[in-house]
């Protein structure tokens, strides 16, 4: 393991150990694969229409992922330092990717193959319990996010958006992004920012 990344892959290993600990033969099945890459500004981790074919933990940066409907971007999540990053249903079903995630910024991360993932799974269970409760993890999110979509009113959603753990997109995330992520232009969002600022 090169010096220089050493401090990258302990994050990465901290982090997996919040799903399930790992024994030191468990980590050093993954470790050879592992690989600290760089995005600039605008740089794409996956983009839309090509297959995915790797699992990232985000080092450094913020990236946004979203689709394209009738020539428009559609925004559907954000990933910060700490996240897990994948176009995971590419990765899962070898078809191409519905979604492209770029980087808002310059960013680091840590990479491995999705089918390395899927070969650590018959060798150790740890890895099988990893790679169940990271799904249901992304399948909570998926979730949340389609019942917020589909019961709120962008009113509604911007304010849960205040109130949740989800503070660094209103902190970082520019306000068009913001607003394209809830569903209304960025001038609607206004609206609602200022009307909520009066009613307190």
């Amino acid at each position: 393991m090169p010096d220089n990344n050493a401090h990258s892959y302990f994050v990465l290993r901290k982090h997996i150990e919040l799903f399930t600990p790992l024994s030191p033969s468990d980590w050093s099945l993954l470790v050879p694969h592992l690989q600290v890459k760089s995005l600039p500004k605008n740089g794409l981790f996956i983009q839309e229409g090509k297959k995915a074919s790797e699992i990232g933990f985000v080092l450094e940066g913020m990236f946004r992922q979203y689709y394209t409907k009738d020539g428009e971007e559609k925004t559907t999540y954000f990933f910060f330092e700490n996240h897990f990053i994948s176009a995971y249903i590419s990765c899962i079903t070898g078809k191409p990717s519905l979604v492209t995630i770029e980087a808002l910024s310059k960013a680091s991360y840590v990479s491995f193959p999705y089918k390395i993932l899927l070969e650590l799974y018959d060798k150790s269970m740890a890895w099988q319990k990893f790679g169940r409760l990271i799904a249901e993890y992304l399948g909570i999110g998926l979730e949340e996010r389609m019942v917020s979509l589909l019961t709120q009113s962008p009113e509604e959603r911007y304010i849960d958006l205040l109130s949740s753990n989800k503070t660094k997109i209103i902190e970082r995330i520019p306000q068009h992004y913001i607003a394209n992520y809830l569903g209304i232009t960025a001038v609607s969002m206004s609206r609602i920012r200022n009307r909520l600022m009066k009613n307190r």
